[in-house]
């Protein structure tokens, strides 16, 4: 079964998790910037909830008015294959993925609708794949993960940096994260069901590994380096032991662009000695804490999913990915830039990659795929048209 012509179903796309904090600014984003005719829809399991949002986004666009409401629920499997087939596109914002995601997928599986989600985490990705992937290549159904901060600027970022670089020979990349911006209750939940998952991650992690097909004559790999001054870009350099660089990985895996041999390497950037390592020392905190049920009870009372900060907080946050690629003789600096990552940016990378799916001339593509390889340079032109800066700051001979 293929992916079914637009005009066949009844939605363009459904956003599921609307009620949510990002999934109602991802809402509010679609309600400012929808092309005319979009054909889409609101879900979440609290009907209430819906109709108040419906008034929110009325207020924004008074189109918004004849919004359709759809109440599902993952506890309930059927509601979530209706939403499925009878949408194009199906973008969710309902997390911890590993604890609420794997039936809407299975759902969008099946019935060839492509699937987003803001999912930061491994095991639910690789699982995913392993379950997933071969079912979702047969209906024609792409599945994206990690469609916002985690992890769009990094995977488009090193994508649009090798475009600078000469193609046909070994390219490294190296991805420095700046930001200043808050987590939101679910990306803390996450996070925290992550790091006390070790165990499971890295099983998942071989069990995608015995199911995936190995690339002949190219190699791609992402190596978590020890902690560094950067000369490069003049700060310290922590490794971060996120979801990111396994995304850029794959990414290079898939794409010949990425050349022969392709490394990328994936910091946090700080201008100063004593914040390096206080970082590590919260973050090795923060790790061990999740190891303890009662530790990490008390860890998720403090920001509970749905909640997130004050318009005015998010409106100063900012974030910079800072690339720094060599290969064939050239070196180039390049910047991926923008506002709040966690909450504004994030629901404005989710709704244009929905937009992108929907409406844009893209490479064929089918089962568990990147952004940059189901989407690459058209979701870059969204992107910069949206306002997140994709730019070149240099580009020069390799003299190192």
């Amino acid at each position: 079964m293929g992916r079914q012509d637009r005009t066949e179903r009844m939605y363009d796309i459904v956003l599921f998790g609307a009620t949510g904090f990002v999934g109602a600014l991802t809402a509010e984003y679609l309600a400012a910037h929808a092309p005319e005719g979009l054909r889409w829809a609101i879900a979440a399991r609290d009907a209430a909830k819906l109709e108040r949002l419906r008034d929110r986004l009325t207020s924004i666009d008074p189109a918004c008015a004849e919004l359709p409401l759809l109440r599902a629920d993952v506890n309930e499997p059927a509601s979530l294959r209706e939403l499925a087939q009878h949408t194009r596109v199906l973008a969710t914002t309902v997390g911890p993925y590993l604890e609420y995601g794997e039936e809407l997928l299975a759902a969008c599986a099946d019935a060839g609708t492509d699937y987003l989600d803001l999912c930061g985490e491994p095991e639910f990705v690789d699982l995913m794949y392993v379950r997933h992937d071969a079912r979702a290549r047969e209906t024609g159904a792409r599945l994206v993960h990690a469609c916002g901060f985690d992890s769009i600027p990094h995977d488009l970022g090193a994508y649009f940096t090798v475009q600078q670089l000469p193609e046909g020979v070994p390219l490294t990349v190296d991805g420095f994260v700046r930001s200043e911006a808050m987590f939101s209750g679910g990306t803390f939940a996450s996070a925290l069901n992550q790091f006390s998952r070790g165990r499971h991650m890295v099983a998942a992690a071989r069990d995608r590994k015995r199911h995936e097909p190995r690339v002949v004559g190219r190699r791609a790999y992402a190596p978590q380096s020890a902690p560094r001054y950067a000369k490069e870009v003049g700060m310290w350099a922590l490794p971060l032991p996120t979801i990111d660089p396994r995304i850029v990985q794959r990414s290079a895996r898939a794409l010949e662009r990425y050349g022969p041999e392709f490394r990328y390497r994936h910091y946090a950037a700080v201008k100063r000695l004593p914040f390096a390592v206080g970082g590590v020392a919260a973050a090795g905190a923060v790790f061990a804490a999740a190891q303890l049920p009662p530790a990490r009870r008390w860890l998720s009372g403090r920001l509970k999913p749905g909640e997130g900060p004050s318009e005015k907080k998010r409106a100063k946050s900012w974030f910079s990915v800072r690339f720094v690629g060599e290969g064939g003789g050239r070196r180039v600096f390049t910047e991926v830039a923008g506002g709040d990552p966690g909450y504004g940016e994030t629901a404005k990378m989710l709704a244009e990659s929905a937009l992108c799916l929907a409406f844009d001339d893209l490479p064929p593509t089918s089962g568990q795929v990147t952004t940059a390889v189901a989407m690459g340079d058209a979701l870059i032109e969204r992107l910069r048209e949206a306002g997140i800066s994709f730019r070149v700051a240099a580009s020069r001979p390799d003299r190192s």
